[in-house]
Parts: C-alpha cells; structure tokens; sequence
C-alpha cells in the first residue's frame, strides 16, 4: 500500500534515490540507492504505487511501500519507460537500429505483462517523439500512432487492431482521460492550401462525415498541443507556426482553440498580443489559465464559455501551475527569467506569496497540494545543481545542492490517484522552517561616485497593469455582451485610450502656484505680436523660463546644482521683466 505522504525521486551521477516527503525530509530507507552512473530513465505508476527504472543493465519494478522487487528484465539499452493506469503492462522504447543495407531492424518497442513478466508484444518505433502507447483510464483502450493512423487495441490484446482511425495523414492524436466513452482528439496538419484542422471522436465511431463530435479548421499551424480536462469534457488546442512571417516575435505565432464534446468551438481572444507561454486546466475541469503576450506578460482566467474571469495584470512570468487539488495557482517565470514566483488563493484570487526560485530548470507540485520542488538539472545548467522543497507560503524547508563535479538529471514527485490526498485550508502566514535564504540579492546598478550620495530617480520601461477581476458586476441589469461586441468594445477603448495619450502629450504642463509660473503660462498663451524678430525672442525667453523651472524642480528634489545653473535662476526675474515688455510692445 503506497505511503500516505509522497516521495521524491531522485536521478543523476550519484545514481537513483528516494527522498520521503515532507516534513521529514529524509533518504528512504526502504529502498536500496542504486549508485550506477548509467542511470538513464525512471518511471512511478499513475497510482505511484510500483516505480521503474533502468540502470544501463536491466529494468527493475519495485513496490514503494516496502522496496520488494516485483520483476526485472535485461534491457540494457532502454531509454524510455511507461506503465499502463492500472499497472498491468509496461512499455519500453530504446533508439532503433536499421539493419544491413536498409534491412529494418529488430523491434526497439517492447510491451510486458507485469503480472507475468512475460513479453506481450514488440513494435517497430523509430521516433522517440510519443513513442509509448496511450491507454485510456481503465485500460480498456490502448492506441498507437502508425504511418499517419491510429490504431486501437481492446483490453491489452495487441495481436489483433481492434480498430483503426482513418484520416489523410493524422500527425497526432490523444486519448480523453476520466470514465467511458473514451473520446479522441486527432489533428491533421493542412497541404497544398487545406487549412489543418483538430477533430473530436468518441469511440468507436469514426465512420461517415456526421461522426465528428466538433471540429476546428485553422490554416496557421506547423505543430499543436491537445490538452484535454480531467472529465474529458472539453480540450484546449494551442496551433503554432515555426516562424511569424510579420517579424514581431522570436517564437513564431500561436493561436488557441477550444472544442468540446457537446460540439461548441471558439477561439480563444487574447488581450495582448505575443506569444503562448503556457496553457493550464484547473482540476476542477471548469476553467483553465493562459500566460500569454510579450513580457512582461499576461496571465488570465478563463471559464468553459471562453469569457475571461480574473486577469493577474503583467509581470515578468511564462508558465503557469494549479495545485493537484486545484485550489492554489502559481505563475512563475522560469528559463531566461529570474525565477518568480506569484502564488495565489484561486477561490478568492488573493496573492499568498512571492518567492523567488533563481536558476530553476523544473517545477513540480507534491499531490499533497502543500508544498512544491524546483530544481536546477543538468544538462540545462551544469553548474548550481540541486533541489529546494518549499511551502506553498515561500519558505524553503529543505535543499540539496549536488557536491562539486557530480550532476543531478531529474526529479519526479510519486503521483497518487485523485481524491486521495484532500486540500487543506489555505494560510497566508509563512510556515517555519529551518533554511536560511540563499537567493542572490538583485545586483545594484552602477552609480558614478559623484551621484552614490544622492538621491535616485527610477524610470519605468513600461506600466505593469494590476489585477482585476473579469466577471460582470452584480445587480447590473445590463445584458451580457456578445464576443464580437465585447471585441468591439475593446477596440473603442483602445482607440479611446489612444487619443486621449496623444492629447495629454500635447497639452501644456499644468500650472504651478507661484507667481512667476503663472506669469509664464499668461506668457504662453500670449497671441503672436505680428513682428516675426521679437516673437522670435519671446520663443527664446521662453524656453529659458522652462528650463530654470526644471532646475528649481531638480533644487526642491535635493539634487546639488552646478555653479552656472544657480546663476541662471538667479536671473528668472530678469527674463520676466523683459519677456513681459516685449508682450507689452514695449
């Protein structure tokens, strides 16, 4: 029986190793370290109660609760893992070699009975991209990509296809999870002008141009990602192209798309353009977050309706993470960003807490829905590697870093099954812990030695937009706007905000109180005299009235002034006396 709190696996150059799960935080002892260097792969069943690795001689299955060996197989080679949802088969992939003179060569796709440890079946896989099989929840349902169609075993029998999908070249295809009838979401990229598009079948019903349960056509799309929510209700389409053909962006273009089972489809309207970071379901199947837009980024809610419900604002982030019981989120910015963390009450949409993760190439929640892992893995990082656990509050309750010239490759979390481990109520009060803060300190700009002692003045490359809420206000009797009049609207305020940015840059800067200031601006807006030399020494008394004032601005703010500056506000009464009798026609 699998451990009430998860463990931690642990795999790289010291080998393979459990860590018990918080709060203490400690080696298991009920599993043996594997210390070969070989180490290449590891694997927790979906209920995380049998664990799988390869250490470059055999494969060997285990009980986590107590460490017994179940089987092991000499597979030397294996690079990749996969144990069927409920634990009754075990997929291994290891890269594929041709024979002689093109010959193909032997089966690198192995399928085990794990009750048994017999081998069931072995396939030709050449790419590594989705090599294992998908099942569908209770294994009733396994399927393969091949040669552009997917075909389907029942009930673990793969001598015989039990069905097959046929359509002009599937690309790629996934299995809806939760309880049958299993639907499947396929995509067909487009050629020679045909648009690609994603459609959605419950099987086995695949016959006839009426089978389709919804389908989504878009024409730029080189590649997609189908993610399905946990009931099987509804899957989010993110279609993206290699290279944006308008320059805007390094990452090319993406567009995202939702369709559901009952047949509704829509695009989802994004409130900066950008690209597509990340794409998230809540657990809840209800609502999903998408982290979008150029940096600094945009995060927002959205409900099955495709109507955003809470916007984050902007901030510097790119990827987005709900707690296994889906009542906390956190955005972080992990990769060429420095780490931050915002962790937030999803019920309330109130911020807990802001840690920052400083070279985290991984991100993980703990299925108790508590605490979190990052970790900084090779080979994305070669140097700094090691793991930190924290409290969702941001305290660090235990770190790891690897000893010098040793690496850590990976580590994983033991999943539990949903609704085993139930949320606990959310505090906003950082928990204790006993790890001091290591996280560098924000590197100070350069300061000449003439300005170290004087005041700073910051300067905002951009505005960062606030949180707001999205949902309609209560008691309003106004109907609900339809998603091209909301569409519109945003267009008008746009171009709303836009007139009034370029009217306030024109408008003259308001009026101070002082005497002289007033005067000025009298002066101002004074009419021409007709003569063009004397308007031409108004023009330029007037732009020395300016600049004192600037100077007297910069005195009031604390700065030292310069010798010559001082004289010129000595002369402000001067200007005026004279600016006044050239207006007078004196």
């Amino acid at each position: 029986m699998a451990p009430s709190r998860p463990v931690l696996a642990v795999r790289g150059t010291e080998g393979i190793y459990l860590v018990n799960g918080p709060p203490s935080i400690t080696e298991n002892a009920s599993f043996p370290r594997d210390s070969g260097k070989s180490c290449k792969v590891f694997a927790f069943s979906k209920d995380g109660k049998l664990f799988s690795w390869s250490n470059g001689e055999k494969i060997n299955i285990v009980n986590v609760a107590d460490g017994g060996l179940l089987h092991s197989f000499d597979n030397p080679k294996v690079v990749g893992l996969e144990i069927s949802p409920k634990n009754n088969v075990l997929a291994t992939w290891q890269t594929y070699v041709s024979g002689k003179d093109g010959a193909p060569g032997p089966p690198n796709l192995q399928l085990y009975d794990l009750k048994t440890g017999k081998c069931l079946r072995s396939f030709i896989q050449k790419k590594m991209q989705g090599w294992h099989p998908c099942w569908s929840d209770d294994e009733s349902l396994c399927a393969r990509n091949v040669n552009n169609e997917v075909h389907f075993f029942e009930n673990n029998i793969f001598d015989t296809i039990a069905n097959k999908l046929l359509l002009q070249k599937v690309s790629d295809f996934e299995l809806s999870p939760g309880p049958p009838p299993v639907k499947v979401a396929v995509y067909v990229p487009g050629s020679k002008g045909a648009p690609s598009f994603v459609r959605l079948y419950q099987y086995p019903n695949f016959g006839g141009p009426q089978a389709a349960l919804a389908n989504k056509s878009f024409f730029k799309a080189d590649r997609v990602t189908m993610l399905w929510n946990k009931k099987g209700t509804a899957v989010l389409v993110t279609a993206s192209t290699e290279v944006d053909k308008t320059g805007a962006s390094y990452y090319g273009e993406q567009t995202l798309h939702y369709l559901a089972t009952n047949g509704e489809s829509a695009v989802v309207q994004l409130a900066k353009n950008g690209p597509i970071y990340d794409v998230v379901w809540n657990s809840n199947s209800t609502e999903f977050c998408v982290v979008y837009g150029f940096m600094p980024a945009k995060a927002t809610v959205y409900n099955l309706k495709c109507d955003p419900i809470f916007d984050f604002g902007t901030g510097p982030r790119n990827a987005a993470y709900y707690s296994p019981q889906g009542h906390i989120l956190i955005l972080a910015g992990f990769g060429n960003l420095r780490g931050q963390m915002e962790v937030w009450d999803v019920k309330n949409y109130k911020l807990i807490s802001k840690p920052q993760a400083s070279d985290s190439t991984f991100f993980a929640w703990c299925p108790d829905g508590e605490h979190i892992v990052t970790a900084t893995c090779a080979p994305r990082l070669r140097v700094g590697n090691g793991y930190k656990i924290w409290h969702y509050t941001g305290t660090v309750l235990h770190k790891y870093d690897v000893p010098p010239n040793e690496e850590l490759w990976q580590v994983s979390w033991q999943p539990f099954l949903d609704g085993v481990l139930k949320a606990k109520s959310i505090v906003y009060q950082a928990v204790p812990g006993d790890v001091p803060d290591s996280e560098p300190k924000a590197a100070q700009a350069y300061r000449p030695p003439a300005l170290r002692n004087k005041p700073v003045t910051s300067y905002n490359l951009h505005e960062d937009e606030p949180p707001q809420s999205m949902k309609p206000q209560t008691g309003s009797s106004d109907k609900p706007l339809s998603k091209t009049a909301l569409k519109n609207q945003k267009k008008r305020e746009a171009k709303k905000a836009a007139k009034q940015e370029v009217k306030a840059d024109l408008s003259p800067e308001p009026a101070l109180e002082s005497e002289s200031h007033n005067l000025q601006n009298s002066s101002i807006a004074a009419e021409t005299t007709g003569d063009p030399d004397v308007d031409k020494k108004i023009k330029n008394l007037k732009k020395k009235l300016k600049a004192i004032e600037q100077l007297k601005e910069q005195q009031a703010s604390g700065k030292t002034l310069e010798i010559n500056q001082i004289e010129k506000i000595q002369k402000e009464d001067e200007l005026l006396k004279e600016l006044e009798d050239l207006q007078l026609g004196i």
